[in-house]
């Protein structure tokens, strides 16, 4: 099945076999390539006749956006946790 999306840069798409997710990153017109980029940060570059094989649909950008970095969940440096709105305390009230 031949793709027939033109690449642009930001573009998202999902391989119809596996599902991986990748983004476009980079356009070349004159060498005739395009760079894309997966999920897990792994960037391949891909001629045209290539790009134009590939079997993808376009797709959405992950929401979790930590894919492409070398970090645990705890490592984000914010906490991921919902609070309540029952536990805020409000500063003003320790003024006298």
């Amino acid at each position: 099945m031949a793709t027939e999306f033109d690449p642009r840069i930001g573009d998202w798409y999902q391989t119809s076999e596996t599902g991986e997710q990748f983004e476009i990153v980079a356009v070349d017109p004159d060498d005739q390539t395009v760079e894309i980029q997966y999920f897990d940060g792994t960037v391949e570059e891909l001629d045209m006749d290539a790009w134009r094989e590939l079997p993808i649909v376009p797709g959405e950008p992950p929401e979790d956006w930590s894919g492409s970095l070398d970090i645990e969940r705890e490592d984000y440096g914010v906490d991921l946790e919902f609070s309540r709105h029952d536990d805020w305390t409000n500063p003003l009230d320790t003024l006298d």
